[in-house]
């Protein structure tokens, strides 16, 4: 009986399919990915891939953006059910509604949302480019960013802006404990606390080190350090061993003190769910082709300024 793993390479060499994957994702799907990143990396990859199948292992706005990016090839995705709650926050009529609000405003919007909604904006950031997004209007220029609000106010201050900032949450780094994370700290007083920017304050405050995950993973490997309190989706942790054996990585438990901030959405993808839908080429990620060009334009300009 063939394997998992030798069927997914046989069906993705058979369908001329390459898989990308977030570092959230499980950690046997990390290691089948061809390309695993952050969503930055991720779209960066999917924008240069040559395969005329691209099965994304994230969520549905990750899928989204690929296709958008490669509006001739096939997107396809594990589980159809992979959504995202910051995403969800952003509903595009609402979205429309606040936008129009502010006529004089330009858009901002961060990754994490729907295809809709990055047709409404003027361009696109993540949590590895923002502040050089923000950074790139004038001073004075008004802003709006959506639609995480703990993302957008740390960028305030990094960026000495006063954007105005949709109210959406990512549910994993909002349920994060600043008890539990004093309470870590003082058992273990050499560990540095690293965390996504997408923490709330109370979280952030706390922190030696604020970044993209992809940057938390650099930070961790190249300081001289051996623990690390982790104030992010624990999915990152698997690259950081596999980098760093003799380090020891702590991940921060959530208001209710179990360890169990793994994001439901992204978890919901599975090795057989891969062969599947490498197998039958679907679900497939169907999009508007109005929507496609419109939201193009704001994720290319962010490309061009990354």
């Amino acid at each position: 009986m063939i394997d998992i793993y030798s069927k997914i390479k046989q069906l993705k060499k058979d369908k001329n399919a390459i898989i990308l994957a977030h570092f959230y994702q499980d950690p046997e799907i990390q290691d089948i990915a061809d390309f695993l990143g952050d969503s930055l990396k991720l779209a960066q990859c999917a924008k240069e891939t040559d395969a005329e199948i691209i099965l994304f292992c994230g969520v549905n706005f990750m899928c989204e953006t690929a296709k958008i990016l490669n509006p001739e090839k096939r997107v396809i995705l594990p589980d159809v059910n992979a959504g995202c709650s910051l995403a969800d926050s952003a509903p595009v009529d609402k979205v429309k509604k606040w936008i129009n609000y502010y006529p004089n405003y330009k858009v901002i919007s961060y990754i994490n949302c729907s295809a809709e909604v990055k047709a409404l904006s003027d361009i696109v950031c993540t949590s590895s480019n923002a502040e050089k997004i923000i950074n790139s209007f004038p001073i004075n220029e008004k802003l709006l960013f959506l639609p995480d609000r703990s993302l957008g106010k740390y960028l305030n201050k990094k960026t000495n802006r006063n954007m105005i900032l949709w109210d959406g949450y990512c549910m994993v780094h909002e349920i994060f404990s600043e008890r539990s994370l004093v309470r870590l700290k003082v058992r273990n007083p050499e560990a540095l606390v690293v965390a996504h920017p997408e923490c709330k304050d109370d979280i952030l405050r706390h922190a030696d080190f604020i970044g993209s995950t992809t940057s938390i993973i650099k930070f961790v490997k190249e300081e001289n350090n051996n623990q690390f309190i982790i104030a992010t989706e624990p999915g990152v942790i698997h690259q950081m061993k596999k980098q760093n054996r003799d380090k020891e990585f702590i991940p921060l438990p959530t208001n209710n003190g179990c360890q169990c901030n793994e994001c439901p959405h992204m978890r919901l993808n599975t090795l057989e769910k891969i062969a599947n839908a490498l197998e039958n080429l679907k679900p497939e990620i169907i999009l508007n082709n109005d929507i496609c060009f419109k939201a193009l334009k704001p994720l290319e300009k962010m490309l061009s300024l990354s």
